[in-house]
């Protein structure tokens, strides 16, 4: 195990967010193909802002979303992992499962390796029971990696978030309990 890292998988590093990611993790944020399934592309105040509360996040609760490096070039390549999110629907508050990562960095299966490497850490190390993630019921991608670390879908619902008329507001729910 590498003294940099809080803990690995077989091709992922996953820490806390430094200020030597700022630049990598703008480009991620403003890139518009990655961010096709969000409202919008972040500016580099809101991306900063981003890191900060995501570290904050990890320190308050033992969990977020880490700072995710590519172990075979050492590249920061986005972040992987768990939040606690609250917004009002009838399964929260509750833990999410996410991801964000550089394109560069797509089709390689690295989301779904840090995804189960995260739920291994949410059920074995941090004793929870149930973990959830939605997204756009458009972003296939993201709803096939849910599939690929045995998540079921469970309900779609209108992100309350998102306006009525907005693209994106349709949200497919999955979710993944302990394994006993």
């Amino acid at each position: 195990m590498n003294k940099d890292y809080l803990f690995q998988s077989d091709r992922l590093g996953f820490r806390f967010f430094s200020d030597m990611d700022s630049d990598t993790f703008y480009k991620i944020n403003s890139n518009k193909e990655v961010m096709r399934y969000f409202p919008s592309v972040l500016t580099w105040e809101q991306s900063d802002s981003l890191m900060i509360k995501i570290n904050y996040h990890i320190e308050k609760h033992g969990f977020g979303f880490y700072a995710v490096d590519h172990l075979q070039d050492k590249k920061f390549i986005g972040f992987i992992g768990l939040k606690n999110t609250a917004f009002e629907a009838e399964f929260t508050p509750c833990v999410e499962i996410g991801w964000r990562l550089d394109a560069e960095y797509w089709n390689q299966g690295l989301a779904t390796e840090g995804a189960k490497r995260c739920l291994d850490l949410a059920f074995n190390d941090l004793g929870l029971d149930e973990i959830y993630s939605f997204t756009s019921i458009i972003n296939k991608t993201s709803e096939r990696i849910m599939q690929k670390i045995g998540m079921i879908k469970i309900e779609e619902f209108d992100h309350p978030a998102l306006g009525k008329d907005h693209a994106l507001q349709a949200h497919c729910l999955y979710k993944i309990t302990k394994r006993s």
